[in-house]
């Protein structure tokens, strides 16, 4: 195409009427946008076709000043019709980002059209509309579209000469531009840019008061976003963006006149000094700190707040705590200080000084409520702050405690938290107190802690909903003063909590005081009352017996268990196994000799249930099983021997006959128990049956024979059972064992009048295993030669045995055998079956052969001497009889006999004198 071609009338014409169109089309777009309804969400299609439109429209240019015109007045249509829509919609509208869209195409339609004749300066206007849209996009938080919009404002306004703008909002957008492209700078963290453009903003202040102030502001709002970072570096950062917010302040000063505009540069430059002298305070530079804050009191009439806590950080830090609490003081002084600052201040003097410092602060605390309305929360947060960590530094700890538990006390403060509005703060300040004074029980501080539940349950209400509470509170002071020995003190807690809420808990803690009072009847009654509380579990009953051991208060411990065995038959759940419970209770028992009786009952009870259970659900299976059943059953035979050794024989006979029971329970896969301890068992027990009778001389019913002899029949099946043979007993049961047996056997058959022949065979079976001793035998031949069913040929069997035995020793024991000798020389004599009772003679011989030989002395004496004078007065009813030579004999027994007895000579003189003339009067006859 040529060039003239290009210029020619038919393409202006056609170029025109594309305008045209296009203008109309967004002309189009615009009146549906302002029929919108307002407070609806706008369609994305309006910015879309806009968009393409400008697209369209932008391919056209240069267009002509007409069209120029016409855009222009499209754009501030449409841009209208964007704030009509805010206006009537709201708040919601302008933070939509499709409204944004429409307002970034509003501003670059006229920025297609910013060199426009005949409209006074387009491009700062252009400008604006880019500014104002790049805020729009900084509040929506799309700082790329903000930036966008704020560089295109930037490039408009530096081709314009800033020396020929006059109107103070043309001015103005050239400062608020930079500044609100260094907000958005600092948003995305090129921090580097965003002071640039502050120190740009620098040469558009135009001289004008709010242009200082805006920029001051803006420095002075960055260097506090450094300054709560609380980073070294931010804070070196903060400070020097504050030093120039305080520069501008002064210069500001300086320049401007009016005196609004003055007092809203100082107004300014003050908040800046405090913020300046809250980094120094960050950085340690107390000094400077006391710097500012004098500078501001200098300069101010009206001290602001925070000054008097500025300074009191600032003497903190500097350690003069003296000048601290001045201020801290001067704050009770000043109405204008708002609550949160002085308790705010409170909490900072306290975090230094601590301890030392709780005085100072309950005075000014208490000052603040004596002279303005003190809020609730107020009151909280100081007393939070002055009981600080309960868990530290116990000196330091105490001495909050005392300061919180004097403060807490006021009625003051009772007031303030006692309305129905402060239900809420009340409970906060109940849990915190809790809190403190459970912190100091379980460091073991119990005086301070009693002292602060005390102070806790001032704030616990008095109406029903609360009792439970109230209940608590009393329970642990009852701990404590129980901790602290108060006890009588600890007992009225105890009452006043009960009457509240009576449970199991208090009742337990009654028991608790009775023992530590050493009182063991009531607590044995407390323990008898805990069943009956509503929340009880047997689990408090094992507790009280583990409590009344460990106060070596036996007989509660007890009584604890015995009723805690009531409850194993009702199937209520445990804290333990039913032997355990026994096993421990007959261990307590046993450490008073004198509970054989009670220990004899509690076994007799055991084993009442393990007949009731069975073996393995009482003892319990296995090892564990086999473990219980051996302890029972040693106990019971312990048991047994120590009452046997203490003549208490009718319980020691109970005592054989449970271990008996016992040692018979088999265990899993057992056949039968211990079964030679049973036998063992049953022997001591019919033993000590018959001792009982002899001791207390009695005899024993024949109902009763029969059950003991049942008992060692039981006895002697295990014997016979375990061997066919009598002598291979001893690999079964002891010696000693046996000669019981028998013993008791030979006792039992005794009494029965048809068992003779049984008790003879008995003794001889005895009498001829390897097990038989001497002194067994003895023992059956003087038994069964006294009494009154005595058994003169089993004694006789058991006495010439035993004397054979005797004489067939190497040493026999000369007494023993003198004592037998008598036995049977008056068991012949009593039960001789001929007159000339050879027999009995035949016992004298065979004494005076065992004396032949002896040293003297060493056959007892007087045993001698009986055998001489019994056998010379043998001689008498001879004599009257007439059978002289019967009487010989016997005289010359007499004789010969006294002859070996040391210490008759006499005797024996005249005894042969006596001879001499009876044989003289025989010849003379």
């Amino acid at each position: 195409m040529k060039i003239d071609e290009i210029s020619s009338p038919e393409l202006r014409r056609s170029q025109d009427d594309l305008h045209n169109q296009l203008c109309s089309q967004i002309e189009s777009s615009i009146k549906d946008i302002e029929k919108h309804v307002p407070g609806t969400a706008l369609p994305d299609s309006f910015s879309t076709d806009l968009r393409r439109i400008i697209s369209q429209l932008n391919c056209l240019s240069p267009f002509p000043n007409s069209v120029k015109l016409h855009i222009w007045k499209l754009s501030y249509r449409l841009w209208n019709a964007c704030v009509d829509l805010s206006n009537a919609a709201g708040v919601k509208t302008k933070h939509d980002e499709e409204h944004a869209k429409l307002r970034q195409v509003s501003a670059d339609l006229l920025f297609l059209a910013s060199d426009v004749s005949g409209i006074p300066s387009p491009a700062i206007k252009s400008a604006s509309f880019f500014y104002k849209t790049g805020l729009i996009w900084h509040d929506l938080r799309k700082f790329e579209l903000a930036n966008y919009c704020f560089e295109k404002a930037s490039d408009l306004l530096s081709k314009v000469d800033i020396t020929n703008i006059s109107e103070y909002e043309e001015k103005k957008l050239l400062l608020d531009l930079n500044i609100a492209r260094s907000r958005t700078a600092w948003e995305v963290s090129d921090r580097n840019l965003a002071i640039a453009l502050l120190s740009r903003s620098r040469n558009v202040l135009f001289a004008v008061a709010e242009n200082y102030k805006a920029l001051a502001n803006q420095y002075l709002m960055f260097g506090k976003a450094m300054l709560s970072k609380n980073e070294v570096s931010g804070v070196n950062e903060a400070l020097r963006l504050m030093n120039d917010a305080l520069e501008l302040c002064e210069r500001g000063l300086t320049v401007v006149k009016r005196t609004e505009q003055t007092l809203a540069l100082k107004e300014l430059r003050s908040k800046t000094l405090r913020f300046l002298a809250a980094s120094h305070l960050q950085r340690d530079e107390f000094e400077s700190v006391l710097k500012c804050v004098k500078i501001l009191r200098d300069s101010e009439k009206d001290q602001h707040p925070s000054l008097s806590v500025l300074a009191m950080k600032a003497w903190l830090g500097l350690g003069r705590y003296g000048e601290a609490e001045k201020e801290l003081r001067g704050m009770v002084l000043d109405k204008g200080i708002p609550e949160g600052v002085w308790v705010s201040a409170v909490e900072s003097y306290f975090q230094v000084v601590g301890a030392a410092g709780a005085a100072a602060v309950k005075g000014v605390f208490l000052g603040l409520l004596g002279r303005c309305h003190v809020s609730a929360d107020a009151a909280i947060r100081v007393v939070n702050k002055v009981i600080g960590d309960p868990a530290g530094a116990g000196e330091e700890a105490t001495l909050r405690a005392k300061v919180v538990s004097d403060l807490v006390s006021d009625d003051r403060i009772l007031t303030l938290l006692s309305g129905e509005d402060a239900s809420k703060e009340r409970t906060a300040m109940h849990a915190l107190l809790w809190n403190c004074a459970a912190e100091h029980f379980r460091s073991k501080d119990l005086q301070t802690s009693a002292d602060i539940f005390e102070k806790s349950i001032l704030y616990v209400p008095s109406d029903i909903e609360s009792r439970n509470l109230r209940a608590k509170g009393f329970r642990v002071l009852c701990l404590c003063y129980m901790g602290l020995s108060q006890l009588d003190r600890a007992q009225e807690y105890i009452n006043e909590a009960e009457k509240l809420e009576p449970n199991i808990a208090c009742a337990f803690l009654k028991f608790k005081i009775y023992l530590q009072k050493n009182e063991c009847d009531g607590a044995i009654t407390q323990v008898q009352a805990m069943p009956s509380c509503l929340d009880f579990t047997t689990e408090f009953l094992s507790l009280a017996a583990h409590e009344a051991i460990a106060c070596r208060c036996l007989p509660v411990a007890v009584a604890s268990l015995s009723l805690l065995l009531n409850f194993y038959s009702t199937g209520k759940q445990m804290p333990t196994t039913e032997v355990v419970v026994f096993r421990t209770l007959v261990t307590i028992l046993s450490q008073d000799p004198q509970n054989d009786s009670d220990i004899l009952k509690q076994m007799k009870r055991a084993h009442t249930r393990l007949c009731e259970m069975g073996t393995e659900n009482f003892f319990g299976k296995g090892e564990i099983g086999r473990r219980e059943r051996n302890w029972f059953s040693v106990n019971a035979w312990n048991s047994g021997v120590k009452t046997g050794q203490e003549n208490q024989y009718a319980i020691c006979a109970e005592f054989f006959r449970l271990a008996s029971e016992f040692y018979g329970a088999s265990i899993d896969e057992e056949k039968e128990g211990n079964h030679v301890m049973v036998c063992k068992s049953l022997i001591m027990t019919v033993s000590a049956i018959i001792s009982d009778e002899k001791q207390r001389t009695n005899t024993l019913l024949e109902n009763e024979v029969k059950e003991a002899i049942t008992l060692l029949d039981r006895a002697g099946k295990m014997l016979m059972s375990s061997s066919t043979e009598y002598d291979k007993l001893e690999a079964i049961i002891e010696p000693s064992f046996l000669f019981v047996y028998t013993w008791c056997a030979f006792d039992l058959h005794l009494r029965l009048d048809d068992t003779g022949s049984q008790q003879l065979l008995l003794i001889k079976r005895f009498a001829n295993s390897k097990y038989c001793n001497p002194k067994h035998l003895l023992q059956i031949g003087i038994d069964a030669s006294e009494g009154p069913h005595s058994n003169h040929e089993v004694a006789i069997f058991a006495l010439s045995t035993c004397l054979s035995t005797l004489l067939a020793l190497p040493s026999p024991d000369y007494v023993s055998v003198a004592l037998i000798l008598r036995k049977l020389v008056s068991l012949r004599s009593i039960h001789g079956v001929d007159t000339n009772d050879d027999a009995t003679m035949e016992m004298y011989k065979q004494a005076y052969r065992i004396m032949v030989g002896l040293k003297e002395g060493e056959y007892p004496v007087e045993e001698a001497k009986w055998l001489a004078m019994t056998a010379w007065n043998r001689a008498a009813v001879p004599v009257r009889m007439g059978h002289m030579d019967e009487a010989k004999r016997w005289m010359s027994m007499g004789l010969e006999l006294a002859k070996k007895v040391p210490g008759m000579q006499t005797y024996r003189s005249c005894m042969e004198d006596f001879v001499e003339g009876f044989e003289k009067k025989l010849s003379g006859a």
